[in-house]
């Protein structure tokens, strides 16, 4: 298997690593807000890494944190916990008795001239449809601009409206946020789609 999904070592169940949600809502947010800046402080990407400028008025650094060598005023501790996403109770009951196979995609490519399939290589997926259970955790400091968690929000959206994981543009990592919650309290079946980017 060329590319084997993430999966419990013990239990042998897929899951979705906190790391991976976190990085690819940061990515997104920084592309859509920080590099977007006014010209008197322009946003430079340098060799890709993520935004490190950390001034007080950039979402990126003051929500996900940066470097400790990075000089700027004082942003605190990182404002948000993305725990990993584990199999719903309905899918992990499936999964523990065996009515829940990970899918076996295989793919190659296409020979230009003789137009026949060439090197075919498989990789694994879960299927689509299967339900995870995801916390995200988010602080708020004394001071903080109450309208920091709304890039949470964003982030989320654009998720949707992206993917995660590799082999994206190949129809994989496709998610859907449903059953919000804040502090306990539903948000909405549609709440994402009211959030405008």
């Amino acid at each position: 298997m060329d590319q084997p999904i993430i999966k419990h070592p013990i239990t042998k169940e897929p899951y979705i690593p906190g790391s991976s949600l976190k990085g690819k809502m940061r990515s997104l947010l920084e592309i859509a807000y920080v590099v977007e800046r006014p010209a008197s402080k322009p946003f430079i990407l340098e060799k890709g890494a993520p935004c490190g400028c950390a001034e007080a008025t950039c979402p990126a650094c003051v929500i996900f944190g940066t470097s400790s060598d990075k000089k700027g005023p004082e942003l605190g501790q990182t404002r948000v916990i993305f725990r990993d996403a584990v199999l719903s109770e309905t899918f992990k009951k499936r999964f523990d008795n065996g009515e829940l196979p990970m899918e076996e995609k295989y793919e190659n490519t296409i020979h230009r001239v003789k137009g026949v399939a060439d090197h075919p290589r498989p990789l694994e997926r879960v299927p689509a449809g299967v339900e995870f259970d995801f916390t995200i955790s988010f602080k708020e400091f004394e001071g903080d601009d109450p309208t920091l968690i709304g890039f949470i929000y964003k982030g989320m959206k654009m998720m949707e409206l992206d993917a995660i994981g590799g082999s994206t543009s190949r129809g994989s990592g496709q998610i859907k946020f449903e059953k919000l919650r804040l502090d306990g309290e539903e948000l909405g079946e549609h709440f994402l789609d009211t959030i405008s980017l």
